[in-house]
This record gives C-alpha cells, structure tokens and sequence, in this order.
C-alpha cells in the first residue's frame, strides 16, 4: 500500500486504494474485541497512516478536492479509533519511558503502542498535531463557508468534529504522560499557548450552529483549557476576542432555550454543558470564564462589579429571562435546573455573591420568591410518565429553596432594598409577614382578608412544599432469578457492585453530571459477558438462553437502579433546601414574620407528622427532626424573651410571672407525634439521638408554665400586687393548676407507649455508642421527672438499669485513668447516669434513696477510688502532657459532687432511723464511706475558703452535711473529722458575711448564691453542734480560754453567739434589700459608688420609664450581656432586667429562709445551755453580750423578712427571759 500510494495514487492525484484501504481497516479494528494487547498488532498499520498517509497530505496534489478531505477523514476516524479504544496504563507509560517518538527501528516498534505515539506526537507539538491543528484553523467562517459552496464541505465538517474530539481525547490522557515524560513531553494546554490563535480556533467553533456536536466539542475544550490555564480570561482580552466569546455563548445558550426538541442524551445538550461549564468555573481564581460569560468586570474586583444584564447581552441575560418565565418544562427542565444552581452558586461564592445579591434583590428579579408558590408547589409528573422531568423539577425546586434559603440568611436588613427582599421572601414562603400586614391592613376594611401578589396573606407555601417531596421512595433492592443463584453466580454481582471504583478504574459506576454515583451500563454489561463467557461451558442450551434472559433483566434493574437513585437524591436535595429556609427564616428572620408561634407550631407539627409516615426515609426523618429541634428550640426563646405583644414597651408583673406558651391540646399532639417518629419501624441511632434531644426539649418547653428563673414567694407577691391594681383573673393556683394538667397529660401519653419507649430508650443506653448511651441516660431521666405514679421507676428497677448505672459508674471511679479520647466520652456516659442516679433520689425523696441504697448504691460508691483524682503534680512530665493530663483529672474530680450528693440523698434516711440505735445500718455503711474515704474529706475540709469556688464551696457543703448528719454516730475520731469541724466553725463562726472580699465578684448573683452556701455550711455546722448538745448532751465551754485540752480547738458558746450575731446582721441586711428589690429598681449609679449594696426609690412599674442606658446597666452588673444583642429593643431589655431583680430576690428570700433555721438551732443550743444549771451558773458575763443580739432579733419586722415570726419570736424572747435571769443571778 505504500508503494500504491506513493509511487502509483501520487502521479495520478487520486487516491482511491488508500482511501478504501484505510476504511476496511477502520471498519475491521473497530469490530476487534481482542484489546488486550491494546493495538500492538496494529502498529505497522498506524505508522503507515501516521508517516505515509497523514503526514504529508497536506502537499500531496489532488485532481478531486473530495478525495483530499475523504483521506484526512480515513485518518482522523484512525486515530480517534485508536484513542477512544485502548487506554493508558501506567505500565505501559513507564515501559515507553526511553521513547520519544515513532521509531524506525524494527525491534523497537514491537514494544510500542499507537495511542501512546499519538499522544507523544500532541504533547511535542510533531506531525499529527500540526495538520489536525491547521485543519482547525480555517476557523468557523471558511467552514461556513465551503460547507455551503463547496461539494467536499460536508466532509471538511466531519473532519473538523474528529479534529476536536481528538483533542479532547488527548487532553484526558495528556497530564498522566507529562508527569513522566516532562520536558521533552508538555500538556497540550502549553503546546498551544505557544501560539494564542491556536486557542482563539479551538474556542471560537462554539459559534459553528451546522452541526451541534462541534459547538460541544468546542464547549468541552473551553471546559478543559479553563481549569488548565489561569490567564485564559487576559488571554481572551488581549487578543480582543472576548466580546465576541461573550455573544457567541450568549446566542448558542439562547437558541437551546427556545429549542423545541428534546434532547435524550443530556451529555449532548449544548445548554447544559455552558451551564455545567458556568458553574465548574465559578470558583476559580478571578478573573475566570465564568465571570466573562456573565459580564462581570473582568477589568476591575469582581466583587464591585454593578450587573446590568438588561443592557449587556450574555448569559447572565437569557439564563434570568428564562428563569422568569420558566417555559416549556418538559424540554427546558435540565436548563432550568442548572440555572438555578448557577444562581446559588454564584450567591454562595465571596466574590460574585455582592454583585449577584444587589441585583436580585431589586423588584425586577423578586420573582424568585413567587416562583416558590407557583412552580415550587405545583404536583410532579408521575413516576411512570416521566421520572427524568420528575427527578429534574425536585432538583429545581431545592436550588430556588436555596436561593431564598442563603438570601434571607446573609441580608442586612438594615439596608431598605434587602429588607423588602427578605419581607417578599417570607410573604411568599410563609404566608404571613409582620409588616406586610400592618403595610395591607391600612388599606383594608376589618372583616376583608388580606391578600399580596401571591395570594391569601395566610396560605403556608412551607407546609405544601413537604408535601411535596413527602412521597415513597422507589425500591432499588434486586431480587435474582433462580438460576443465578444456583449457579452462585449472585454472589459474583454482588462483590462488582461493591466496589465503588468508577468504571475507568476497573469498577462499573460513573459519576453523573449532579454528582450521583450511578451504574455505568456499558461496563456493567462488559463485566455480565465476561461472567456468562466464563459459565459457557458448563450450560446447556436452554440453560444458556435462559442465562442471557437473566442478564438482560439484570441490565434493566441497573437502568432503573440508576433513575430511582437519582429520584432518591433529588428528593433528598429538596428536604434539605426546604431544611435550610426553614431553619434560617426561623432563626434569623423569626422577627419579620407574625403568629409566630402559631407558625412554629405548623412547622413543628408538619415535621413530626412527616417524619412518623412510613413514606419517610431514615434519611429523610433525620433532616426534618433537625427542623423540629430548630422549631421547637425558637419556640422556647419565643415563650421567654418576649412574653408581650409586638407593639408592647412596657413590662408587667404578668410578663415576668407567666410567659405564653402553646395551648395543652397543642402540646400533647406535638407529643404524640413525637413519640410515633422516635418507635418509626426503620430508624438508627443517629436519628434517635435527635429525637431523643428533641424530646428533652420538649420536656424543658412544657417544664412549668411559670417562668423558671422567679421563685414561688417572688411570683406569690407579684400576684397579690398586680390583681389588687389591675384585678387581673390570673392567679398562681390557676397557673399550677395548668401546670399540673399538661404534665399528667404528657405523662398519660408516654404510658401508653411506655413498655416499647422505654425498652428502646434502655437498648440504646446499654448497647449503643457513647453518645447514644450519655443522651439515652438523659432521656430515662426527663421520664422520671414527670412520673407521678413511681411508673417509670417501677419498669427501670426490672430492666436492672438502676444497677447497671451503679456498676458502670463503680468501674468507672474503680480504674487508673487513661488519657484517650474514649476517656472524655465515657465520661458524658458516667456524667449522665449520675444524672438518672440523682434525679432518682431528688424526684421520688426517700423511697428513691432507698431503692438505690437496697441495690447496693453504698457498696459500689465505697469502691470507687476517688483519692486518684485529686489533682498532683509531677515535675517528671513534661507541660503538654501535664497540662492533658490535668485536665482529664479536672474531669473525674468533677465526679466526686454527684457521689456527694448521692451519698447526702442518703443522710436524709438517717432522720427516720433510730437514733438510739448506734449500729444503725445505714449511719455505720455512710460512716464506712466517709472512713475509706478520708483523704477526700481530708482535702475538702481543709481548703481554704477564702480562694474557693462556687464548685469547692459545694463540695464542702456536701461534706459539712454528710458528716453533722452521722459522724456524731462514730465514738473514735481516728479520722480527725470532728477537729476539722470545730476547725471550721471557729474560722466561719466569726465571719461578718456582708463584708467578704471573696463573694465579692462582679457577678451580683452570683455573689448571693455564694453566700446562701456559705451559711448553708454554717447550717451543717450548727445542726452537728445541736445534735452534739440535744442528743448526746454534750455541754460547751463558754470561750476558748476557758477550754485548752492538748492543744485541740473546741466548740464554745462564744461561737454560736458570733455566728447568731452574724445571722442577725445577714437578716437585717437581707431582709431589708429583697424587700426593696421587690418594690424598687436597683440603683446602678449607687452601687457603683460604694461597696455596699444599696437601692434607689423607682417603684417596679417605673422600670418602663428607665432609659435604655440605665436598664443596660442592670443587665450588665447581673453579668447576663450574652442574653441580649445591640439590635434588641428596649422592651425586651426591661424583661431580662426584671427578671434579673427577680431572681435577686428570689435568692435572697432563699437565705431568709436559711438564716431563720441557722438562727433557731443556735437559739435552741443556748437555751440548753441555760436551762442545765450546771452551766448556767457562769453564764451571767456571757448573757451581758448576749442581750443586746437578742433585742435585736426581736425587732425584725416580718413584712421586710416576709414570714410569719411568731414562733421564731417565743424562742427569743424565751432566751432574753433566761439571758436577764443569768445577768441577775
């Protein structure tokens, strides 16, 4: 043939031979299925089309022009043969290693591969790469022409497409060679930038409307060179073509729009590939293709760009033009859905987003927001019509949920034109808009409804667009016929479809324009050949064709495996774009939106209902319960931020008392629902676990209708004051009373699921994860918080979970400590079943306590080592490892209040035991604790107080209540327990507490909740001294000179009457400020001048006339700036003001209450004193400093303290009698 070429068709200037030649050998390689030797066998073939024939036809002379371009065809088809068939593997790169090109030698051409020397010749810029190129840069407007005035045109048309699919195939092959081969060998993106009018010709074939696959290739090249080649875009400009590629994209977009013919394969949309092509380049440095295409200032920072789509023709244009109008769906569905992901995107990007926002935030483009109430709700075509338009319009439909979704998320609303946007936004999603409605109630008669553009004001576009995407998901499960399972040949398609690799890799899945990973069919029917070639022999004849049968329905199940997946996902897409506008306007925009409770309600019922349908996904069911906890958390913060009405500025008594909540029906539903999604027949434990914290939401919302910050005497005085002025029906037994209702009915609710939620509740807290065992735990105890019937105590004890606790927690305390990340979750897991543990003993009293210590609750506690936690240097490590290592130990040493208080729980059993019977059971088993516990007591009693903190100070309160309880039990004092109490009481006996420099925080609170623990320590110590004096008669010294044995500090009545002194001073103090808190404001100016607590005369009414300043300044010395942000308005400031002067008071009515008792057990000690004559007799110089502390206790005033004192009066005024007596005798 090459002699026929050169020496016989070369005279005659024609070719016939060679042109059919080279056609019979195309024809016959291509129906090769041998590949294995990936066209080795051919090499001779390809050098003659390489060297012989392509070479040099550009100067061969031809009689017939046609015959020119039919051999340039026959060679183009040759190597776009050879690149499409065989692929490049490594091995075969690093074996060419040593080639630079196609040899002539012999021996070396054996070893070669076609399609590794074709690609060699690009990447060097050699012989095939010049005349495919010069082929190319007759450019569009010769193609256009000869196409249409020349006989060969057609043919030129059809070697210009293989010339750039050529390209194409070269490029997806070029950048692994030029990892090895690089320099001699550059990607081909550098080849031709050495000369730009290369690139220019390559680009500019977009405009060629002839034949659509050559404005594709072009696309795909445009593609490729873009993430290739950063200065493309300054490339484009230079050479001043950039207009032009603007317009020519503009018009090849626009003519596919107004297209009426259906396109099957979407890889063959000129549309969508600009579109895709758009939306891969958003991202890139700056200036990059996109921001050319959309008319972005390329010249200047994109982000100042000011968008004039309606001047400027591009893309930008015709894509918000079609937008608009959204027409022709069943044809532009694609189109209309990779529009709108553009949109999102280029919202979504730092530098676009400005420009992109400004723009559709003008009325002209707000028809984003009414498309959701138009194409958003409108039905989906049925599954079995049309499921690619179905799964498309799902698809469109989340990316305008999106849009709105970012657009109400970064807004300023402070800026007029976003603001309307945020307001059109909510209307048409929500239905109902705070200043739309005030905006249409202006123009409106009272009884007419209110309407805007989309609609009745009311109508909920939100809930109807759940329903929507609310539908059963198709089943992609695969059931084989019978003989594939007897041939084991199941087993086999399983393990192919595992592998994930993508069929480039060996596996049989492609990843689809939208991300999906579906089944690539080519490959998957390669590898069914393969495995019906390798069963061939051992089938008969029936069995082969019913083989075959079998395989062609495995192909159709992969067909509508790919379709339903892709349904899933689309599905999938819209609930989470329905998430996200939810849970940002919610969050966000909350404010904007009126019946906000009602709404949330909707949201909160739609979710629960949805995500119990047995047409809910698991994945599904886990989006929307992350919408309820956003719902159900918002509804929370509506209920105790802003209890008033909108156009409210003041605050009441009423405000603070009770804040609105959803009616009791409405909760119980909520519940109902709630419980129906968590028992779901298909579930998981991530998913539980939301619900689970959605419940415990719950729980808190429903908790007491009452505000939780206000103590009972506070609301108790708040009432009796607001119904004497306003005579208001509400009263805090109709409060309670509510109260009660709702939590029997969420009680009466659960039981009737009781048995199932609670064996689901327990399974996850015993077999689950760490985190599902900490929240599972938390869960068990919500529902004895709310058992009224010892009903949930009854099902733990018989499931052992009680037990379990205790044996976890035991081993827990019991092992050496391991610094590890299992450590910190165990630690949530112990840390929660102390939580049940205690709320055991806190809900049920005594019964409960019981039940643990029948359990054996002491004997677990007595194991655990709780002298390993303290916290010990070592200078040995070094300060990383110690700095870890003591923060773990942070953490189990935090563990030792729980077991406090557990153990205190246990003390309170000690009252109804025999006090005579020194070997009581539970007194010697706590008294055992304290013993093997010593070294912790030790540590603890022996802090200092003055440097404690809130944690350390209860710790010791714990302990002090421990000890006075039973220690006084114990005979021998080999633990020095009881010196460490005498120890204390003189250090704290003797204290002025109004004057502590240590409770003296900035956190005026905080300060009150410090000093109610410090005199409930005092409380602990006095009630061992009454003890010691009431049962055991033991009798005091009157001061410490009078007492100095072996050098041990005693208990003396100087003691108790410096710490009656102080109780005195502390209930003057007191009283006198919760009396003024709850009829006056806090002076701030006052306050701040002295160190002193004092208080200003502004009735509680006049909070309202308070200036935003001076309610800022009570907020702040009550350290509560986290509740409020700058843009909050006076209105609810005033709320967390006085509910700041509440708590205050509450704190302080607290400490009256303790300070009573403290005073009446040292009252009760003296008396004792007094009455036994033996001590009486040296009382007489003691009862002169005693006398004028009691006449002070007599004139306390009960309307200051708010108690009835008459009792408290009899006791003192019997010790003044006693005291007078002494001084006379």
């Amino acid at each position: 043939m090459r002699f026929e070429l050169n020496e016989v068709e070369a005279r005659r200037e024609s070719y016939p031979s060679t042109i059919s030649f080279l056609n019979l050998v195309n024809a016959l390689i291509a129906e090769e299925r041998n590949i294995s030797d990936k066209g080795r066998r051919f090499m001779g073939i390809f050098k003659f089309v390489y060297e012989d024939v392509f070479g040099p036809f550009p100067q061969r002379a031809y009689a017939d022009p046609r015959e020119k371009w039919e051999l340039a065809l026959a060679c183009l088809e040759h190597f776009h043969m050879v690149l499409r068939m065989y692929d490049i593997k490594d091995d075969d790169i690093y074996a060419a290693f040593n080639t630079s090109g196609p040899s002539t030698s012999n021996a070396s051409v054996e070893k070669q591969l076609p399609v590794l020397e074709l690609v060699k010749d690009f990447m060097c810029g050699k012989v095939a790469f010049r005349n495919i190129m010069n082929i190319i840069l007759m450019g569009v407007d010769t193609l256009i022409n000869e196409r249409t005035t020349q006989t060969y045109g057609i043919l030129l048309e059809k070697a210009v497409h293989l010339s750039l699919e050529i390209f194409i195939l070269v490029m997806e092959r070029d950048l692994v060679l030029a990892d090895v081969f690089r320099p001699l060998y550059q990607p081909l993106e550098i080849i031709l930038s050495q000369n730009h009018r290369q690139i220019i010709s390559l680009l500019e074939f977009v405009r060629y409307d002839y034949l659509p696959q050559i404005q594709q290739c072009s696309i795909k090249i445009m593609g490729i060179l873009s993430s290739r080649i950063v200065g493309l875009v300054q490339l484009l400009l230079k050479e001043d073509v950039a207009k032009s590629v603007i317009e020519d994209y503009a018009a090849c977009l626009e003519f596919r729009f107004d297209d009426f013919q259906v396109i099957e394969n979407t890889k063959d949309d000129v549309g969508v590939l600009i579109l895709q092509l758009l939306i891969d380049n958003i991202c890139r440095p700056a200036p990059n293709i996109t921001h050319l295409l959309l008319r972005f200032d390329v010249n200047g920072p994109i982000e100042r760009t000011v968008l004039k789509p309606k001047s400027h023709y591009s893309c930008l244009k015709i894509i918000l033009d079609n937008l608009e109008k959204v027409t022709k769906p069943d044809i532009n569905a694609l189109l209309h859905e990779f529009s709108f992901q553009l949109m999102y995107e280029s919202c979504l990007d730092p530098l676009t987003c400005g420009p992109v926002m400004d723009l559709l935030s003008t009325t002209k483009y707000q028809f984003f927001s009414k498309h959701v109430g138009t194409i958003g709700v409108s039905p989906l075509p049925k599954r079995n019509n049309n499921q690619a338009l179905r799964i498309s319009m799902l698809h469109e439909r989340a990316w305008l949920l999106k849009i709105q979704a970012l657009a109400l998320h970064v807004s300023d609303i402070s800026s007029s034109v976003y603001r309307e946007a945020c307001l059109a936004i909510l209307s048409d999603a929500f239905g109902h808009c705070a200043e739309n409605m005030k905006n249409a109630s202006m123009f409106q008669s009272p009884g007419t409804p209110i309407c805007t553009s989309s609609g009745l004001m009311n109508r909920n576009k939100v809930l109807e667009l759940l329903e929507v995407v609310q539908f059963r998901c198709p089943d992609t499960s695969m059931k084989y016929p019978q003989l594939l399972s007897n041939l084991r040949v199941e087993s086999k398609i399983e393990e192919i479809l595992r592998n994930s690799a993508t069929s480039e890799f060996g596996g049989v899945y492609y990843f689809s324009e939208r991300g999906d990973r579906l089944i690539d069919l080519d490959a998957f029917h390669q590898k069914l050949i393969q495995m019906s070639q390798e069963l061939h022999t051992q089938l008969s004849e029936s069995e082969k064709g019913e083989l075959k049968e079998s395989f062609h329905r495995m192909l159709k199940w992969a067909w509508r495996y790919n379709k339903n997946l892709e349904e899933q996902a689309a599905q999938l897409h819209m609930l989470t774009s329905w998430s996200q506008i939810v849970e940002v306007a919610v969050s966000r925009r909350m404010s904007l939106l009126e019946n906000r409770s009602q709404l949330l309600f909707e949201l909160l019922d739609a979710s629960l209902g949805a995500t119990s349908s047995p047409d809910c996904s698991v994945k599904m069911a886990y989006i929307l319960t992350n919408v309820a906890l956003t719902c159900m958390a918002k509804l929370r913060d509506e209920r105790f931020i802003c209890p008033t009405g909108a156009d409210s500025d003041a605050v009441t008594c009423l405000d603070i008392i009770s804040a609105k909540q959803l009616s009791n029906a409405a909760c119980n539903s909520l519940l109902f629902k709630l419980i129906m999604a968590i028992m779901r027949n298909e579930s998981s434990e991530t998913l539980r676990r939301r619900q689970y914290a959605l419940l415990l939401s719950y729980f808190q919302y429903c908790g007491s209708i009452l505000d939780s910050d206000v103590p009972p005497s506070v609301i108790r005085f708040l009432l009796l004051e607001e119904q004497e002025g306003d005579d208001d029906e509400l009263t805090l037994q109709n409060v309670l009373k509510e109260q009660s209702e709702l939590a029997r009915a969420n009680f009466a609710i659960i039981r009737k699921e009781a048995q199932a939620v609670i064996d689901l509740v327990t399974k996850d807290a015993i077999h689950g994860s760490e985190t599902g065992k900490a929240i599972s735990f938390y869960v068990l105890d919500s529902l004895v918080s709310i058992d009224h019937e010892k009903y949930f105590l009854n099902q733990l004890q018989s499931r052992g979970i009680l037990r379990s606790c205790l044996t976890d927690v035991s081993n827990y305390l019991s092992k050496d400590m391991s610094f590890s990340s299992e450590f910190s979750q165990r630690f949530c897991t112990i840390d929660a079943q102390f939580s049940l543990l205690l709320r055991i003993t806190h809900h049920y009293g005594k019964h409960g306590s019981q039940i643990l210590l029948s359990m054996g609750a002491l004997q677990n506690l007595s194991s655990c080592n709780l002298s390993g936690y303290q916290k010990k240097g070592s200078s040995r490590l070094n300060s990383n490892v110690v700095k870890e290592r003591a923060g773990e130990i942070d953490k189990k040493w935090s563990l030792t209040a729980p077991v406090l208080r557990i153990i205190t729980s246990f003390t309170s059993l000690v009252d109804s035991a025999d006090f005579l019977e020194v070997k009581n059971k539970i007194v010697r088993e706590i008294v055992d604790f304290a013993k093997q516990h010593q070294s912790i007591f030790n540590s603890i009693l022996r802090e200092n107080i003055s440097g404690a903190n809130a944690f350390s100070l209860e710790r010791l309160n714990m302990v002090v209540s421990i000890l006075s309880k039973i220690w006084a039990y114990e005979e021998n004092d080999e633990c020095s327990y009881v010196q460490d109490l005498f120890s204390m009481m003189h250090s704290l006996f003797s204290l002025d507490f109004g004057s502590l420099n240590f409770i003296q925080s900035p956190n005026m609170i905080e300060n009150q909740k410090s000093e109610l623990v410090l005199f409930g320590i005092c409380f602990g110590l006095i009630s061992y001294l009454y003890f010691l004096a009431t049962k055991k008669n033991m009798r005091f010294q009157i001061s410490d000179g009078d007492n100095n044995k072996l050098g041990q500090q005693q208990p003396t009545l100087q003691m108790v009457s410096n710490l009656l002194n102080s109780v005195t001073l502390a209930l003057e103090r007191v009283g006198e400020e919760k009396y003024l808190l709850l009829n006056k404001v806090f002076n701030l100016p006052s306050y701040l001048d002295t160190k002193y607590v004092t208080w200003s005369g502004f009735q509680v009414r006049d909070l309202n006339e308070l200036s935003r300043k001076e309610v800022d300044e009570i907020i702040k010395v009550c350290m509560k700036q986290d509740c409020i942000s700058p843009n909050d308005n006076i209105r609810k400031r005033r709320y967390i003001a006085m509910i700041d002067l509440c708590c205050m008071a509450g704190n302080r009515d607290q400490l009256i209450t303790l300070l009573l008792q403290v005073a009446e057990c040292a009252i009760t000690i003296l008396l004792v004193h007094f009455h036994d004559e033996a001590c009486a007799e040296d009382l007489s110089s003691f009862s002169d400093e005693l006398l004028p502390l009691l006449e002070r206790l007599e004139h306390l005033k009960e309307d200051k303290v708010g108690r009835n004192l008459k009792l408290f009066y009899r006791s003192v005024s019997t010790l003044k009698e006693m005291t007078v007596r002494s001084m006379t005798m």
